[in-house]
């Protein structure tokens, strides 16, 4: 390998090391010594729950292992936003399994809390697979209640959601743990099976404190809602366990005796290696997003070897559309091609770049996949679409909106990669969190923003200089380049992918050699949910 892969690799090696290191600290919750008090009481943490729970073999992928970093920070921070969501298999059968966190706040609901337990209810509800909560909490985050209880998509969404899951057919099964309060404890009884440990689990609307200031009597917790008031008295719980083992046992009993669900049919072949390893996409990424590189060598090393099928690739070469297979599954790619290229009348196209063939010939392979269902998958290296009087004369709008109204319509499961960039309307067009990918993950060295942070930067310096100047005040040429030298930082921080997954954009940032698993895990829990809808681009400006 050549110099310029070392360097990229060493790099890209780094950016993914920096983020296993900080993962490897969020997964111990909030400290030993938290974590040690839920032993002690003879309890298992949430983590260890969910590793008891899946199937020895099977793939584990964590959903917002990075959510509210850097957010809370002010209230001691809320690692994992207070609760660990995972995509795995329980009894062979995929689920989405969410744990409380109770090392951290007591497993309090933050806001981005509320915001992960609402994604992972959006997964089990769209791929019409089980979702399986182990609660152990102690309700609503009071200090910021007034951004975590009214609003639509806020704590009582859960609920909501609890009663469309269970009208659409989709298994819930609650296993209470710990602590199960005030609004929370509507939770696991909305669930279509409630197992409750005894001893050590509670349910009520009100703890025995409040129920003796509210009403003046004077009740302990466990006669008020342990294990045996309600599986014995109440009926709220259905099985009462002996132990957290005991329960996550149960609910793998309960999940193996469930029948077949019809599939989507999905095309799926043996499996082949790809031509060249996931592990060298870490040399083919340039150590600045601003070089280009030729994205069928990433293809290279994502599809099954031999399996990939080129639609169009004379025409709109800017934007990569091709059949292929990922681990034996077929999928339409739509990809960002990175390097310079030239159109049929010899002119350059920028890398990254969509321009209005590309758009045309994505609209169509958009809609191929879509009658022929072919599961899409997106990757994005993309700094958005052509502009200029040339681009603007030959319709870059209408053939962007084409190409925006086929994925926003688009009826079969999408896949987002962040490869690189996302930027502006390249990031919608590109299937970007908005328009409803099954999963959406980024790479470590990927931005989202608007635009690239030097662009926004000198347009934001346009605007603090405009400003300065109506104040008549003057700027120098020193104190011009410490503002840009700041703006820069600051915007930039907003790209980096951290900023993204802490708010959920992401579902996760993941070394490029997952890729592959993240994307066949995905394409199997979607076959769990066959297609009822009709693809139909409504009306369009031809």
């Amino acid at each position: 390998m050549d110099l310029e892969f070392e360097k990229n690799k060493d790099h890209n090696s780094l950016l993914l090391n920096e983020l296993e290191q900080l993962m490897g600290t969020i997964k111990k919750g909030g400290g030993k010594a938290r974590l040690e008090k839920i032993k002690t009481a003879g309890k298992m943490t949430a983590r260890e729950r969910i590793d008891y729970l899946v199937d020895a073999k099977a793939p584990v992928h964590e959903i917002g292992g990075f959510a509210a970093h850097g957010m809370y920070e002010e209230d001691g921070g809320c690692p994992s936003a207070g609760v660990v969501v995972v995509l795995s298999k329980v009894a062979e059968r995929w689920c989405v399994i969410v744990a409380n966190d109770a090392s951290v706040k007591a497993g309090a609901w933050f806001p981005m809390t509320a915001k992960k337990n609402l994604r992972a209810q959006e997964i089990a509800l769209e791929n019409k697979i089980p979702i399986i909560y182990l609660v152990d909490s102690a309700g609503v985050y009071l200090p910021m209640q007034d951004e975590i209880f009214p609003d639509k998509d806020d704590f009582g969404r859960i609920f909501r959601n609890n009663a469309q899951l269970s009208s659409a057919g989709v298994v819930q099964i609650a296993a209470v743990m710990g602590s199960c309060v005030a609004g929370g404890a509507y939770l696991p009884i909305m669930s279509d099976e409630a197992i409750i440990v005894d001893g050590s689990a509670s349910i009520f609307l009100a703890g025995s404190y409040l129920v003796k200031a509210a009403i003046g009597e004077t009740i302990d917790n466990e006669t008020l809602g342990g294990a045996t008031t309600h599986t014995a008295i109440s009926g709220v719980g259905d099985y009462k366990a002996v132990n957290d083992h005991d329960a996550l046992d149960r609910i793998r009993q309960l999940m193996g005796k469930m029948g077949a669900v019809p599939q989507a049919g999905f095309s799926k072949v043996e499996p082949k290696a790809p031509k060249t390893s996931p592990e060298t996409i870490l040399g083919l990424l340039p150590a600045q997003n601003n070089k280009p590189y030729d994205t069928f060598s990433i293809l290279d090393c994502l599809v099954d070897e031999g399996s990939v099928e080129e639609y169009k690739a004379d025409y709109g070469k800017s934007l990569i559309t091709a059949y292929a297979r990922i681990d034996g599954w077929a999928v339409g790619i739509v990809a960002n091609q990175r390097k310079m290229v030239k159109n049929a009348k010899g002119e350059l196209q920028f890398g990254g770049v969509i321009y209005s063939d590309s758009a045309d010939k994505a609209t169509r392979f958009i809609a191929n996949c879509n009658q022929r269902k072919i599961p899409l998958v997106f990757l994005q290296d993309v700094t958005g679409f052509m502009v200029g009087s040339k681009a603007e004369h030959g319709g870059i709008i209408k053939d962007g909106a084409k190409m925006v109204n086929a994925v926003a319509n688009s009826v079969v499961p999408k896949f987002t990669v962040v490869m690189g960039n996302s930027f502006g309307a390249g990031n919608y067009a590109m299937c970007g969190r908005a328009y409803d990918p099954r999963m959406m993950v980024a790479w470590p060295n990927a931005k989202l923003a608007v635009m690239g942070g030097q662009q926004a930067a000198n347009v934001l310096l346009q605007i603090e200089k405009s400003k300065l100047k109506k104040e008549g005040k003057k700027i120098s040429a020193a104190k011009e380049n410490e503002l840009l030298q700041r703006i820069e930082q600051r915007y930039e921080k907003q790209t980096k992918p951290l900023y993204a997954a802490a708010r959920l954009w992401t579902d996760a940032i993941i070394s490029p050699s997952a890729t592959r698993s993240w994307i066949s895990s995905g394409i199997a829990m979607a076959n769990n949910a066959p297609i009822e809808k009709q693809f139909n681009m409504g009306v369009l400006q031809v």
